[in-house]
């Protein structure tokens, strides 16, 4: 018999699926256009272990049971129309393609129609949990031929991160469904990233705490509410000391954040789709503004915000900076669970937002004991249009709006920037008011382009010589 599956990129996240496959107890076929990542693969961390090594995609193809299963691992784009292109040819009706990297769904909507058209299964699956979640357990979203995940979805049940006796992994749905889920949680994740950064920022330069206090913080809220992977490491990173100069290591450290674009993809589908998503959005801005380090260190020397303010110790204020963060981090699950909502629509996917927040507890980057507050918020009701209409969330937040308002209002009047926090409040705001200004609005596109408007007080399409009254 041949290897079980067969994995193809032997970087990082290959390397430490194809090992944790082989620990479920499954021989793994690995295979690497460039032989010397192999070979150092099979001379260190797969030493020992199930794998075989295959030295050319026939080699590997010949080597595996069938149905053929092939999990490819390489970069998002050409390089996996390049893989599939040459692998196809050595494949039978019924082999199955598993694209595990951070593909653009539309691309795996096309790559699941030409798959079939040649006979073969295809499943775009997100794998989230960086390189320690691919060895020990990630959260995985499959989507594409159902057929398929019947045929793997053991596997990749088995490999998967497991939270109270359940794996974090399910079908998600046909096509591009399962890399979509995939670009959702990493528009989340780029969310809670600024939102938590934001925090820090407010105690540093708001609350004036050094970094054993911010540390200490962090990790007494990792033990309520806010427990989550990435306040977790906030807390280990804030407390760590810089070998070399004996300084905070987040001192040290360029304030540039880079992207690899799956938010800004988030955003263009929000976009194309028409669904809000504002707090999303802003932290894509916010790394794109700190990429232009050189230009704002001159706009510091020419441009002047409010000056005099000191630092303040008001524990009230302390305490707000929590109950914003859990406020605002609540808007942007809110978001995403709704651009998830219209995008099953337009696509006709039967997304399950419960079972999507189950599988998003363990493994990857945004896990947290909130989503099993999301979870409950669906079980009540599967209809829900917005998670700030669930009863539980709505209490979080409007309990929290005092202090959450407080906290944006001192910081737009001391001139610290907290984009994130700013439009998660005016989300809510925007979301809960039954009435905006867009009447103006749309009264001026009138005014400009005859592109009319719809009246409040009967039904139709109107339109008004606005340069004649």
């Amino acid at each position: 018999m041949g290897a079980d599956i067969g994995v193809i990129g032997m970087a990082i996240m290959g390397q430490n699926l194809a090992r944790n496959i082989e620990s479920r107890g499954h021989s793994v076929g690995v295979y690497n256009r460039t032989a010397e990542r192999t070979r150092e693969l099979m001379a260190g961390p797969g030493k020992g272990a199930r794998l075989i090594p295959a030295w050319s995609l026939e080699e590997l193809v010949a080597g595996l049971s069938r149905p053929r299963a092939l999990l490819i691992m390489v970069q998002a784009g050409r390089p996996v129309d390049d893989v599939i292109s040459h692998l196809t040819p050595l494949l039978s009706r019924g082999d199955i393609i598993i694209d595990g990297g951070n593909s653009f769904f539309l691309d795996t909507v096309r790559r699941v129609r030409e798959a079939e058209e040649k006979g073969l299964l295809f499943l775009g699956t997100g794998v989230s949990g960086g390189e320690d979640g691919a060895l020990h357990g990630p959260s995985i979203m499959p989507g594409g031929h159902p057929a398929a995940y019947d045929a793997v979805g053991r596997i990749l049940r088995e490999i998967a991160a497991q939270v109270d006796g359940e794996p974090c992994c399910t079908y998600i749905g046909p096509d591009g469904a399962g890399h979509y889920v995939k670009m959702v949680h990493n528009g989340i994740e780029y969310s809670d990233m600024q939102l938590i950064s934001e925090a820090y920022f407010i105690m540093r330069n708001l609350l004036g705490m050094d970094y054993p206090e911010m540390s200490g913080v962090f990790a007494r809220w990792n033990q309520g509410d806010l427990d989550s992977f990435l306040i977790q490491i906030t807390a280990d990173i804030l407390g760590k000391k810089d070998p070399e100069t004996g300084h905070p290591m987040v001192e040290q450290i360029l304030d540039t954040a880079g992207q690899k674009g799956t938010g800004k993809w988030t955003i263009q589908s929000a976009l194309d789709l028409g669904a809000a998503a504002p707090t999303m959005a802003e932290a894509v801005f916010a790394r794109t503004i700190s990429a232009m380090k050189e230009e704002r260190v001159e706009a510091s020397r020419i441009l002047h915000g409010p000056g005099g303010a000191s630092p303040t110790k008001a524990a009230s204020l302390a305490d707000a900076v929590h109950d914003a963060l859990y406020a605002s981090k609540i808007c942007s699950y809110a978001q995403g669970f709704s651009l998830m909502r219209a995008a099953a629509r337009e696509y006709r996917w039967d997304l399950k937002p419960g079972a999507i927040a189950t599988i998003w507890r363990g493994g990857c980057i945004i896990r947290a004991r909130f989503l099993g507050r999301i979870k409950e918020a669906y079980d009540r009701n599967p209809d829900l249009a917005n998670l700030l209409l669930d009863p539980y969330f709505r209490q979080i937040v409007e309990k929290a709006q005092g202090g959450w308002r407080r906290l944006v209002s001192v910081a737009a009047e001391r001139g610290v920037p907290i984009p994130a926090f700013s439009s998660a409040l005016s989300y809510f705001d925007s979301y809960r008011t039954d009435r905006l200004p867009a009447n103006l609005i749309q009264a001026q596109r009138d005014y400009f382009g005859a592109h009319t408007y719809q009246r409040v007080d009967r039904e139709g399409t109107f339109h008004t010589e606005w340069s004649r009254l």
